[in-house]
């Protein structure tokens, strides 16, 4: 039987008047429904996180008593990660072996990170010239709202939750309607481990019903939203009501600057992972490849042989290089982007979907696969080097020297991430720091780590991910000043007596 999955409100597993289906990208097929929940659905859930919030014990809560908690998510993560890496691959189409190495694994390390970090967020005594002692407190900002995308679910989702509850917030938690599974296994995770009622609360829907709903209420003080440029500056309009704290890390079109002193071998290999891993579903995908002059023809013949050795397939099989883009109705934009791309530049490999050109037979013919797709001889000013595709799109822009591969790597709205390989390393220190984004990779592609922030320039968003600044975001700065004068009265006291 179809299974069916309840949201997790104010630690109790609610139904829904209408659900969603949940398609596996592989197939086509049905996995699950979950619901489709409401404004009056979600606004339960924010009452309930505003009551743990105003009047419950978690943020009461000494730190080291909270800790426990998040480490007993890690540990029941790591005990189901067989099951939970499955999961996540079956809903969105990523490779099982990314989501079994990766994504899992990650997300288990990040509840034990954020666990201990926690310990560092402290406030500071303020030296001032009167005598008074001034000095900050770092307190919890209060209900904060998360909505998240499809492409990475499950890690996200700890990425939001850990630093935003460790803190003694409570939160409202949106997936994404086209991967909500595992988020909701991991709401049975957060029950088991004993959290308090209203503190965390996982809610399935839509954008229109619950973004909207979340963004707009005056009872949640934060919005942390991981998603694309359009739905981010509508959060902004949206959130403007009720000035609250927002968070956004949004679209991105990275460049990765390859120099002809690189080695080439990693070079190619690196850039195959920025563009094809999750078959480019990511924000911070290396989608224009500014490759120089000297190894432009030679770099370009090793990457597309090796592209067209990509096993494509079932996600769920251990030897699938590249899955499923995550729906067909996602293959038809990135599709529609192609037809744009062949009328900028050259398409010398991929662009077709891989049953019409590589007996794929039954096995693709049901799931929403597109074969990987490189463009060479790419003007930066073309649509398919500007706008952030979401797939498995490669432009190729050639470049002389470094003056110009700067310039065009900053030519874009867009500030989330760079790649530079080149083995001179005072190169590689004098290009990242002209280059106008929020993280830069030398000699290797999506070093993420817990303890080092993630985020964006430009309209690629503000506010960070992961490490101390990452905690940061979830707090808000209190002044206490406390007058010491030695006569016990200080000079605004009798300023009108």
């Amino acid at each position: 039987m179809l299974k069916q999955y309840n949201m997790y409100i104010d630690n109790t597993w609610v139904n829904a008047g209408k659900a969603i289906a949940s398609i596996n990208p592989s197939t086509g097929e049905i996995l699950a429904e979950f619901p489709a929940a409401d404004a009056r659905d979600t606004e339960t859930a924010i009452k309930a996180a505003r009551l743990a919030f105003d009047s419950g014990d978690w943020p009461k809560m000494p730190l080291i008593e909270r800790a426990p908690y998040l480490q007993k998510i890690a540990q029941l993560i790591r005990e189901k990660a067989d099951e939970l890496a499955k999961l996540e691959s079956l809903d969105t189409g990523k490779t099982i072996k990314q989501t079994t190495f990766i994504d899992i694994p990650t997300a288990a390390s990040a509840f034990e990170y954020f666990a201990a970090a926690a310990t560092e967020i402290k406030g500071e005594t303020i030296p001032i010239h009167n005598p008074a002692l001034s000095f900050t407190l770092k307190e919890p900002v209060g209900v904060i709202g998360q909505i998240i995308p499809w492409n990475y679910p499950f890690l996200m989702a700890a990425w939001k939750i850990a630093p935003a509850i460790i803190l003694g917030n409570t939160v409202v938690f949106k997936p994404s309607q086209l991967a909500s599974l595992s988020c909701l296994e991991l709401a049975k995770i957060i029950q088991e481990a004993g959290l308090p009622n209203g503190v965390v609360n996982i809610i399935t829907g839509t954008g229109k019903e619950v973004g909207a709903t979340l963004t707009e209420s005056k009872l949640v003080d934060m919005i942390s939203f991981t998603g694309g440029n359009t739905a981010g500056k509508e959060i902004m309009k949206m959130a403007s009501g009720s000035t609250k704290k927002l968070s956004l890390e949004l679209g991105g079109k990275s460049p990765n600057i390859v120099f002809a002193d690189c080695d080439i071998e990693a070079a190619v290999g690196g850039a195959m992972s920025a563009i094809f891993m999750n078959q480019g579903q990511m924000c911070t995908a290396g989608s224009r490849l500014i490759l120089e002059d000297k190894i432009y023809d030679k770099f370009i013949e090793l990457l597309v042989a090796k592209t067209k050795k990509l096993k494509i397939g079932n996600a769920i099989s251990y030897d699938t290089d590249f899955g499923p883009l995550i729906s067909r109705e996602h293959r038809q934009t990135v599709l529609d982007y192609i037809e744009i791309g062949k009328k900028e530049a050259k398409l010398i490999s991929g662009g077709i979907i891989p049953l019409a050109h590589l007996g794929g037979g039954k096995r693709l013919e049901k799931g929403f696969y597109l074969e990987p797709t490189i463009f060479i001889d790419v003007d930066n000013n073309a649509r398919i080097a500007q706008e952030e595709i979401f797939g498995p799109v490669l432009s190729i822009i050639k470049f002389s020297g470094q003056d110009q591969a700067i310039k065009i790597a900053n030519d874009t709205k867009f500030g989330l991430a760079a790649m530079v390989w080149t083995k001179d390393l005072n190169r590689a220190n004098q290009v990242a720091a002209q280059l106008r984004c929020g993280t830069v990779w030398i000699n290797t592609y999506g070093g993420f780590y817990n303890e080092a922030p993630f985020g964006g320039y430009k309209e690629s968003g503000f506010g960070r991910e992961l490490g101390k600044e990452g905690l940061l975001e979830y707090t808000q700065t209190k002044h206490v000043n406390i007058d010491l004068n030695p006569t016990g009265r200080s000079l605004v006291t009798s300023w009108f007596a």
